[in-house]
């Protein structure tokens, strides 16, 4: 399992925008974003694709946007959320692909690993070039919702 990111982090912008209310600061470390503009990321919703994570957030804006870093690949954990038609219920299983869960808002920390759930179309995700399949139910060796999993992107 991993005990930090496991591969290097790509230095991007964060944020909705430029406006001071749409930076980032630590508190969206190690959550889930999506790309919504030439090399700026912003936080994904539930039931999107996990494109990457955040890994460091730098405290000074630059050109008015948060800048920090983000993972695209390698070893995550994740808390497992259930299925995607219904978050919080039903477990995840080794092998099943998995979106981004029940997000946690703009400026609260995580207070465990993001959440994923298990994708409704498999195929579907598993086609996609952002496709995370769950590799360890982890310690409690389970699946099911608020345990932690550990997923890995597949290659595309």
């Amino acid at each position: 399992v991993p005990t930090a990111p496991t591969e290097a982090s790509q230095t991007v912008r964060l944020g909705a925008g430029a406006a001071v209310g749409d930076r980032f600061d630590l508190k969206e470390e190690r959550k889930i974003v999506k790309l919504v503009a030439t090399d700026r990321y912003d936080l994904a919703a539930a039931g999107d694709e996990i494109e990457a994570f955040i890994t460091s957030v730098e405290a000074a804006p630059q050109n008015g946007y948060s800048i920090g870093g983000i993972t695209k690949c390698g070893l995550q954990f994740a808390t497992a959320d259930g299925l995607q038609a219904t978050p919080g219920v039903g477990a995840i299983a080794v092998g099943d692909y998995v979106l981004a869960g029940t997000a946690t808002a703009k400026g609260t920390a995580l207070a465990a690993y993001p959440k994923v759930v298990k994708a409704t179309t498999q195929a579907n995700v598993k086609a996609s070039p952002y496709s995370w399949r769950v590799v360890s139910l982890g310690t409690v060796g389970t699946g099911a919702v608020g345990t932690t999993i550990v997923i890995e992107r597949q290659s595309s």
